[in-house]
């Protein structure tokens, strides 16, 4: 039994506040930051190429950091764990160019479609069901594939800002034999005092504007289903759903996934109308929260992804001027700081996914493939890491004792 369901089994109260620290803070902002910088810009673009107006976008933006910001910290505290909700990124990358054939009625309408198909896996248990059958070692593997890459920007954005880059990695592996629990924020604090004295800050274009939900009545068309809603489903499944339950089982939360993905299909449901194209686990953000540099108490860990949620609200408010704030941050700074928080759960990932000697040659595959990008017919490596991964463990171990 896990130290989490030993925590649900003799539940102590539930004081989010006092189980806080400075570093379940810092993971909490990280998580968020991470979350918005790798695709925020992908909203826009998708915005823009469809036509639509600032509000609409601001609005969009709202839409999901309310949901992310309400079902981040509900779950969290509801199950005492750090579960972490995000937007599909994918899902951004594919209304760039899936938005501009359909009105935007049209588009929410599959949006709609979209959350009522997620909800229904949640309510059946479907996607339970399939979850129980993943092979440990491959959803270990499956997490330090997906966070290989972002892991290993820091070397390539060394190339561009090598001071700065640098100047966080050695203060992060001083501080790490010193105060391990602080090696992160103290990066963070180091890579923004190096960003200000480079002069590479720039907060000319920002300014406090407070967001406006815009109610879109949704219309249902069959063009609008085939080409949005069904593939925002199965890339929310896959690239999201999947990932997201494996980096909480992979750090030792055994939660039911049922629950998790009807409240997601739920929120995304509800915010449809107001331009949100789903809600969904996360899965790089939240390995932010569940390794140990959020909390060096695993039981306590929930928090950085109940700070995560309140971030993701206080962004949501202001979201209407959220891109020019990261947009002040140097891209290696955001990149660095997103790669030392991984760094722990990829040990994890990797340490997990090789522990089973029978099981190992599928894992490395299932590694392989994830963390290569590959993609094909619109559905990310996530999805096709697994695939490849069960299939060489059906072919070296069928019919063997």
């Amino acid at each position: 039994m896990t130290e989490a369901s030993d925590s649900r089994a003799n539940p102590a109260p539930l004081r989010p506040l006092a189980d806080s620290s400075p570093s379940a803070v810092v993971a909490g902002f990280i998580a968020m930051m991470t979350g918005y910088t790798s695709s925020l810009v992908l909203m826009f673009q998708a915005g823009q190429a469809a036509g639509l107006t600032t509000g609409q976008i601001s609005s969009w933006i709202w839409a999901l950091s309310i949901g992310m910001a309400i079902c981040s910290i509900g779950l969290s505290l509801r199950y005492r764990t750090p579960v972490t909700v995000a937007w599909s990124t994918p899902g951004a990358a594919l209304l760039i160019t899936s938005l501009s054939g359909v009105s935007y009625g049209e588009a929410i309408g599959a949006y709609i479609t979209c959350a009522l198909l997620v909800t229904l896996c949640g309510l059946t248990g479907s996607f339970e069901r399939l979850v129980k059958r993943l092979p440990a070692s491959l959803a270990a593997a499956l997490l330090a594939g997906i966070l290989f890459k972002i892991g290993s920007e820091i070397f390539v954005a060394a190339q561009h800002r090598t001071g700065l880059v640098l100047g966080m990695f050695f203060t992060y592996l001083l501080i790490k034999r010193l105060q391990p629990r602080y090696a992160v924020l103290a990066a963070l604090l180091v890579g923004t005092a190096l960003s200000g004295a480079l002069g590479l800050l720039d907060f000319s274009g920002f300014s406090l504007e407070m967001a406006t939900p815009v109610w879109t009545t949704p219309s249902f068309s069959l063009a609008a289903t085939i080409s949005i809603g069904i593939p925002l489903f199965v890339v929310a499944m896959t690239s999201q759903n999947m990932p997201g339950i494996a980096v909480l089982r992979a750090d030792g939360y055994w939660l039911p996934a049922s629950p998790l993905i009807t409240v997601t299909g739920i929120a995304s449901l509800l915010l449809a109308p107001f331009g949100s194209h789903g809600i969904n686990l996360a899965a790089i953000s939240a390995a932010i929260c569940t390794g140990p540099h959020a909390h060096e108490d695993r039981r306590k860990r929930y928090t950085a992804a109940v700070w995560c949620g309140i971030f993701y609200g206080i962004a949501g408010i202001f979201g209407a001027t959220l891109a020019a704030l990261f947009a002040a941050l140097p891209k290696e700074l955001v990149l660095s700081i997103a790669a030392l928080a991984l760094f722990g759960s990829i040990i994890n990932g990797l340490t997990n996914a090789m522990s089973e000697a029978k099981e190992r040659e599928a894992a490395l595959v299932t590694f392989m493939v994830t963390a290569s990008g590959f993609s094909l017919f619109s559905i990310g490596s996530a999805f096709w890491g697994i695939v490849a991964g069960v299939l060489t463990l059906l072919i070296l171990n069928w019919g063997k004792d």
